[in-house]
């Protein structure tokens, strides 16, 4: 087994004024060689946006760009004509493909949205662009790691890559047990809010832990806490 760990307080960050941003991975002015990515995740990125502002205009392609709010609404515009609200247990990913526009700006005038954005190298390139966004209840993830962006499951937001993304909201104490779909993936591990311990690794608000060659981890909540698994193949062509 193999293990990176990312404190919350290592994160690159970039405060604009209208945007306030703590990047896991190397991006835009902050970089690091050493956390360029973890396998086919490129991008981890916890924004938080003032109200009414946001992200112009702006092109994208082959990437698998997920949006998923943690408070506040985002609204999404993009060249396809689409225009969508995306609101606090959301799951939304635009698969850009052979390449799409969007702007992602606060939808309210009083008060901020926080959102994580996470991009996705694809499995494949310059497919037609996509999107999806579907609504995950809290009440259905109480205790339970919830599949939410797969490329396999009708109940989760489609992604081009063999990747899989959870939503855990545990109980104090709770101990729960992850088995990877696929050989050769690895679990980035992003916590929301709490401290949890995996395989043996005590993790706070906001830290990230990377785990590969493992089929398998364990999760045991020390707090009532909100996690996040990104499973993502390790080996890919990236850019």
């Amino acid at each position: 087994m193999k293990t990176i760990l990312h404190k919350a307080d290592t994160r690159g960050h970039a405060n604009h004024g209208w945007l306030n941003s703590y990047h896991s991975f190397s991006f835009a002015g902050y970089y690091n060689a050493e956390r360029h990515n973890f396998g086919a995740l490129r991008v981890l990125n916890d924004d938080t946006v003032a109200a009414g502002m946001g992200f112009g205009k702006h092109p994208h392609d082959n990437m698998e760009i997920v949006s998923i709010p943690l408070s506040g609404d985002l609204h999404h515009k993009d060249s396809t004509g689409r225009d969508e609200i995306i609101r606090q247990n959301d799951v939304q990913i635009m698969s850009a493909g052979s390449g799409i526009a969007h702007s992602e700006t606060n939808a309210n005038r009083d008060r901020e949205v926080k959102f994580l954005q996470v991009w996705v190298y694809p499995k494949e390139k310059n497919i037609e662009p996509r999107y999806e966004q579907k609504n995950f209840a809290p009440e259905n993830r109480q205790d339970k790691i919830v599949t939410v962006v797969a490329p396999d499951d009708a109940n989760a937001v489609w992604i081009n890559q063999d990747a899989w993304f959870s939503l855990g909201k545990l109980s104090e104490g709770l101990a729960a047990n992850y088995q990877l779909h696929k050989e050769g993936n690895g679990v980035y591990v992003f916590v929301l809010n709490g401290t949890v311990t995996v395989n043996g690794q005590v993790l706070e608000a906001r830290d990230g832990f990377g785990i590969s060659e493992t089929g398998s981890i364990s999760i045991t909540a020390t707090t009532a806490a909100d996690i996040l698994l990104i499973e993502v193949p390790m080996q890919t062509q990236g850019e």
